[in-house]
């Protein structure tokens, strides 16, 4: 299966105007693969007008009815399964991670999951600007991200 990442509204390519953060330039946001945060899957630019990966997965249905959904870029075990976008600058010639949100796959639909897993498409949609203007992160769950099978 392919899960593809969608993203928009991305924060821009400077942050940290909040009081005592640092400030971080040539921002960058990627797809971290699993046990790696050193490995990068394609930086996108912060102030891109769109960002987007595309992992393959595999899938394999779970006695409750659900779907587990594995792969290079896909962390943690059966039941918290989860990507990481991380957020990186510049720091000379090395990336340097300061942040970074958690796609929780857990609170995709179990419908969602299963017709996902039958057509080999799964797209999750989101913005990655937080309120404040900064770089989405943390756990990310619907409303701020919406997945669908196409």
């Amino acid at each position: 299966m392919e899960l593809r990442i969608e993203a928009t509204d991305l924060p821009g390519r400077e942050c940290g105007a909040t009081p005592g953060d640092p400030e971080y330039r040539d921002v960058h946001v990627a797809v971290q693969r699993r046990g790696k945060p050193g490995e990068l899957l394609d930086p996108q630019p912060g102030d891109a007008a769109r960002a987007g990966w595309s992992l393959e997965c595999a899938t394999k249905p779970l006695p409750d009815g659900g779907v587990d959904i594995t792969g290079r870029y896909v962390q943690g075990g059966p039941g918290g399964r989860f990507v990481y976008l991380n957020w990186v600058a510049r720091d000379g010639g090395d990336w340097t991670m300061f942040r970074r949100a958690k796609l929780l796959l857990e609170e995709i639909d179990r419908d969602t999951a299963r017709e996902a897993a039958r057509t080999g498409l799964l797209v999750a949609r989101l913005g990655l600007t937080d309120v404040k203007g900064h770089p989405l992160c943390a756990a990310v769950r619907p409303p701020l991200v919406t997945w669908s099978p196409a």
